[in-house]
């Protein structure tokens, strides 16, 4: 029975009773050869066969909520034990079914390679072999790679396929921010009931982590060879994601900290989540294995774009959004494993393919969730100082893109890629900016020197931003100049001397900051602001950014084809929740800064520290009333500016750093153009190199950094991306397609 939706919902319906015992032998049937150790085709095939039913059938269970306790009700007369007592201790259906799929998983000749020599009818007992030795891949902790056989790698496939569709159950709940919503299937799984739990993890991660789809180096391999081993790898980048789906704000971090021993799980207490698979993935310690995963991610995540400067010389995988969500978790859930990455440039083979990523999705309404997820792993390694560092390295690997050519550092192109998407991406990333600029205020103390191109786009984003319209069109909108202000203030405080480029475009550009320190706050002002955007409908303006030519070879971002499938998104969480504020001392160490609340003194001001810019972000209840009195909100919801409001923030304006600046070298620069008959711009930034503002510059300011933090909102979003990416992978042949799911929406662009 592979019937369509209609003839399995009216079986549903009208025969129950028909369904339920369908789903009882079909279970049972995997139950047995599970036992049996599946040695014969024809108890194989069965095996198959019933998987391909469950697969199909289950998602009809999950959609309606009378049958959704089905599976998790005891059967008759299957209990654990024999003899008479049977129904006292019978195992839910649901646990039967999935311990059935883990043995199956591990079945010599079925699933893995027999380690038995004879022919003779020797079969391995199931339950006595060791499946640590039956692991799937060589990489962490295991070090023997098996024969590939391309039977094994199908029939893994298939369980694999049964094993999602169970857990799949979560796309019938509507999301919650309950975070104990925990998924009974993925929790069962996960437990030390299932005593291959290990060695599934480890099996699942490896298959992924080292396949290489260009066909063992060689160009083109894959025109000859159909590739089997890639429907695997994306089945299990899909069950690895899913049983990782573990809300870390809400429990003792899982990460551990403990002395090297000679597993490749770290065997120090506290022993952590009770989900073994987060467990064992925050417990990864050994060098060696870091880098097995780190390069196996970084080639799989660059293979898009190998695609495009060696057109077909790779086959292109389509999982990339599952594997940056399978890094994000291994980030946040052990951060020795993030350190790691941080330690060398390698970081910067994950950060390309993710700029390319941004910049390809820009203009397209049905990607909005992997541009969400390429910036939050940006936000979270932009938390860490070396991850600045590693952005001065220079960027000579040429990925066709459609920015600007320019010739600089890795932070060049952050930069560029960030203006690019700020100006031309399209609405829905507006919720974006506030993250952005956060990545570039966290980078900016570090960054030795950027290239004009990158300088003038920051200028640009600051001259847009500051217009009196956009300032006074939305509560929150003065906060990317506060952003953008606290860049050139890092800039120029701590990394001076290299940046002769940027402190030119600031000269050239000084009627910006003129114009923002005498931004108009009366009432008539704010009005004539505000009808100036009537005329302009752009979001931003994208004249004078001088965008020049495209790199060669390279695609506009294209918008989303009309009819694409796209699956709707929870809303992310405010910069102030998805962060906190950490403060980095001399050493370079940081300590985080409480709220805001706790910081101001007695007469309701910010200490001296935190007046750069820093006493804005509203975290505090004092300023969210003080934001509430100051906005006359209409009782329509309709928020309007008022003079008081304007006043309430601008007098923070972090402009004292500029300010001097301008006021020492404006006059010096002139001089020279005056003296010389100078408009060569390489004079000026000569004179400018070698320029110091040594005792000028008012005393630096303490470097602060927003370091990305756990939350619920958060783990919901991920929670919901995730299934809707797995949910529209598997359109063709469908597994969901067309059941009334709850998690998400499904919308044609």
């Amino acid at each position: 029975m592979t019937g369509g939706a209609a003839e399995i919902r009216a079986v549903r319906e009208e025969s129950p009773s028909n369904l339920a015992t369908l789903c009882y032998k079909a279970v049972e049937k995997l139950v047995q050869g599970a036992e049996s150790g599946c040695h014969t085709e024809k108890e194989r095939q069965i095996v198959l066969n019933c998987c391909r039913l469950l697969t199909r059938i289950l998602p009809y269970i999950f959609e309606d909520p009378d049958w959704r306790g089905f599976f998790w009700s005891t059967v008759p007369g299957a209990g654990r034990g024999e003899g008479d007592e049977d129904d006292e201790n019978a195992r839910p259906l649901a646990e039967s079914l999935l311990l059935a799929v883990t043995d199956l998983l591990f079945c010599p000749d079925f699933t893995v390679q027999s380690h038995r020599r004879s022919t003779v009818d020797t079969a391995e007992d199931i339950h006595s072999i060791d499946s640590c030795e039956y692991i799937w891949e060589a990489g962490v902790g295991f070090a023997h790679s098996p024969q590939p056989n391309y039977i094994h790698d199908l029939n893994r496939t298939e369980l694999l396929k049964l094993l999602l569709t169970c857990f799949s159950e979560a796309m019938y709940l509507p999301p919650s921010s309950d975070s104990s919503n925990t998924n009974p299937w993925v929790q069962f799984f996960c437990s030390t009931e299932n005593r291959h739990a290990l060695p599934l993890f480890t099996s699942l991660l490896n298959v992924v982590c080292a396949y290489d789809p260009v066909g063992y180096g060689i160009p083109y391999n894959h025109l000859l060879f159909s590739d089997y081993r890639e429907p695997l790898v994306e089945e299990a980048a899909q069950v690895l994601i899913v049983t990782l789906d573990y809300d870390s704000s809400t429990s003792s971090s899982p990460t551990v900290d403990g002395t090297t021993t000679g597993t490749a799980m770290d065997d120090v207490d506290p022993p952590g989540p009770d989900n073994l698979f987060v467990n064992y993935l925050s417990r990864i310690h050994r060098e060696e294995d870091f880098q097995f995963i780190l390069k196996g991610v970084a080639r799989l995540l660059s293979n898009p774009l190998v695609q495009t400067y060696l057109p077909n010389s790779a086959k292109k995988i389509q999982f990339h959004q599952e594997l940056l969500v399978l890094f994000w978790k291994l980030c946040d859930f052990n951060k020795k494993f993030l350190f790691f990455v941080l330690k060398s440039s390698d970081v910067l083979d994950i950060l390309v393919p993710i700029l390319y990523f941004l910049n390809d999705a820009r203009a397209d309404q049905s990607r909005v969730g992997l541009m969400h997820i390429g910036v939050f792993i940006l936000l979270l390694l932009s938390g860490e100082r070396n991850f600045g560092v590693r952005l001065n390295k220079p960027y000579s690997v040429r990925v066709p893109m459609d920015i600007p050519v320019f010739t600089g550092t890795h932070a060049d192109l952050l930069i560029i890629v960030f203006h690019k998407i700020i100006t031309s991406g399209h609405q829905r990333l507006q919720p974006l900016f506030d993250c952005l600029l956060t990545i570039v205020v966290n980078v900016s103390p570090y960054l030795k020197s950027l290239s004009m191109v990158a300088a003038n786009k920051l200028l640009h984003l600051l001259e847009a931003f500051s217009t009196t319209w956009f300032l006074f069109s939305a509560v929150q909108n003065h906060h990317l100049v506060f952003f953008l202000l606290e860049v050139f203030n890092n800039i120029i405080q701590y990394q001076f001397d290299g940046n002769s480029n940027l402190v030119y475009a600031v000269i050239r550009k000084r009627n910006v900051f003129h114009q923002l320190a005498n931004l108009p706050t009366d009432a008539q002002a704010i009005q004539k602001g505000l009808q100036r955007r009537k005329k302009t409908p752009e979001p931003i303006s994208r004249t004078n950014s001088q965008d020049g030519l495209s790199m060669e070879g390279s695609r506009p971002a294209a918008p989303a084809e009309p009819g694409t499938l796209k699956a709707s998104l929870v809303a992310t969480p405010g910069i102030d929740k998805l962060t906190e504020k950490s403060q980095v001392s001399e050493d370079g160490t940081m300590r985080s800064l409480e709220p805001e609340a706790s910081q101001l003194s007695p007469e309701g001001n910010p200490p001296a520290a935190l007046s750069d810019g820093e006493s804005w972000s509203g975290e505090a209840s004092h300023s969210r009333r003080e934001r509430r009195r100051l906005s006359s909100a209409s009782f329509s919801g309709q928020w309007t500016p008022t003079p008081d409001w304007v006043m309430s923030w601008k007098s923070k304006l972090p402009l004292q750093t500029i300010m001097r600046l301008l006021q020492v070298l404006v006059p010096q620069v002139e001089k020279i153009c005056i003296d010389k008959g100078l408009t060569d711009e390489s004079e000026i930034l000569k004179f400018l190199q070698h320029g110091t503002l040594v005792g000028l510059l008012p005393v630096p300011h303490p470097i602060l950094i927003r370091k990305y933090q756990a939350n619920s909102g958060t783990a919901m979003w991920f929670r919901t991306y995730m299934w809707g990416v797995i949910y529209l992978r598997n359109v063709d042949p469908p597994i969901w397609y067309d059941t009334d799911v709850k998690l998400f929406e499904i919308q044609r662009v």
